[in-house]
């Protein structure tokens, strides 16, 4: 009867991972809130509310930010790790999120804006890694129900980032945006910076409120630190030859993703002007706002990744066993490249030029588009998450877990760069290069798949 109720028990997931879908829920609130309205932010007029940036320096500023973002979490990893502990490191970040959003919400300059953002990176450099790396921790290493609590906590992330485009998208596009005596239209951006900012506080009072109860002593500790203990000492032993084997796969995969998020991160650059300039997005005479766009992908998320869950957990108890990891990366990869090559149809009717639209695209081909890259999302983030806080040594948890998150970093920075091309290639040669490398390394992915299994199990 105890081994029942027991085995009862461990089907369920602990309460400290709802806890943290919480706190990732609204951070991811605050941060998805105003990427939505960045680049529209930089490139509307100054008396309009903006900074009336040009575009190719907009999406290169935007690249270098959004990569910045995912870079430092390596640096905020190794201090966790060393000295302060996740929890810690965690509440750090969060702080100085919430002042960088301040920041852009108070003043309306270059000055400000650079500010801000410095801010903002910073604080993800110290969040991100970190409330991961708790999430594994919540799980024993074999644990079958790691990859499908990933997933639930990518949901958290995607119900904030589905919630935090519609708000602030009418905050800056309806509720505050006002028209002058001179008939020009001043948007209220910077409201939306604000409810960012006010998303921030509350995922850090419902961490800070519900920690104890919910996670007791997990993260607490820098895992890292030097300590005389018998377990400590045994962190701190040299890596082994497996432990080395394994942290050369992540590092593998690492190099593999980066393209993949370099084509998954145009739905905040390229993807927004597109869909801006290019895309017909009237439904019943009622124009929907660009930043709403940016909602599609998290709804796809909310929609399917309880679906991925369920699949992963029947796979994994079926004979044949789940779907290796890099195998569906390399799945992932392949699916974003079909859905640039979804979009390549609607610029192929739009042309690139946008003093010379003779029709614009249906609003559906960046809906399918989004869904496309909504399912090789959930094909290789959530399960690398997962795979990451697995088999990566003690002493390097958040290290590795800064790495794989500085994967993004780079992508971002390359996305900003190509991003920046579509101006003077044209959409339909940046976003068909894309497309075609996606899949191509998505297929080598999966041809090496097999060698990446045995070196990490």
């Amino acid at each position: 009867m105890d081994a029942a109720v027991d085995n009862k028990a461990r089907k369920k997931h602990p309460p400290g991972l709802y806890l943290l879908f919480l706190t990732e829920m609204w951070e991811r609130f605050s941060y998805y809130g105003m990427r939505a309205i960045l680049v529209l932010y930089l490139t509307t007029s100054f008396v309009s509310g903006g900074l009336g940036f040009s575009d190719s320096y907009a999406m290169m500023l935007y690249g270098f930010f959004t990569g910045a973002v995912y870079l430092t979490p390596m640096v905020g990893g190794y201090l966790s790790d060393r000295f302060l502990g996740q929890r810690l490191a965690i509440t750090i970040g969060g702080i100085t999120m919430v002042v960088g959003n301040l920041v852009l919400f108070a003043h309306q300059s270059a000055g400000a804006l650079y500010l801000g953002l410095i801010l903002l990176i910073v604080g993800n450099g110290f969040f991100k890694p970190n409330i991961s790396t708790i999430v594994g921790e919540l799980y024993e290493a074999n644990d079958p129900r790691r990859d499908a609590a990933f997933t639930i906590f990518y949901m958290g992330i995607n119900i904030g980032g589905f919630l935090s485009p519609l708000v602030i998208g009418f905050l800056y596009n309806d509720l505050f945006k006002t028209t002058t005596m001179d008939g020009i239209i001043q948007y209220g951006f910077k409201y939306g910076f604000l409810a960012a900012a006010i998303g921030m506080i509350i995922g850090q009072v419902i961490f800070n409120v519900f920690g104890n109860r919910y996670l007791g002593d997990i993260g607490k500790k820098p895992t890292g630190a030097p300590d005389r203990t018998v377990d400590a000492q045994a962190k701190n032993k040299p890596l082994t030859k497996k432990e080395k084997q394994r942290t050369t796969v992540i590092i593998i995969l690492t190099c593999f993703v980066i393209f993949f998020w370099a084509g998954f991160e145009q739905a905040g650059s390229s993807l927004t002007l597109y869909t801006e300039r290019f895309v017909d997005r009237q439904i019943f005479g009622w124009e929907v706002p660009t930043a709403w766009f940016q909602s599609v992908n998290p709804v796809f998320i909310v929609i399917l990744a309880p679906l991925f869950s369920i699949l992963w957990v029947k796979l994994a108890s079926s004979k044949r066993g789940d779907i290796k990891v890099p195998s569906k990366m390399g799945i992932g990869m392949v699916l974003l490249g079909l859905g640039y090559m979804i979009l390549l149809i609607a610029v192929m009717k739009t042309g690139s030029d946008e003093a010379n639209i003779q029709v614009k695209a249906n609003i559906m081909f960046i809906v399918l588009t989004y869904l496309m890259h909504t399912m090789g999302e959930l094909m290789l983030s959530p399960v690398g998450l997962s795979l990451v806080s697995r088999i990566a040594p003690v002493k390097l948890a958040s290290l590795l877990m800064g790495v794989w998150l500085a994967a993004s970093g780079i992508a971002n920075i390359l996305a900003g760069q190509l991003a920046a091309f579509t101006q003077t290639l044209g959409y339909f040669e940046i976003f068909g290069l894309i497309g075609l490398m996606a899949i191509v390394l998505g297929l080598i992915l999966l041809s090496v798949s097999k060698k990446l299994v045995q070196m990490m199990d």
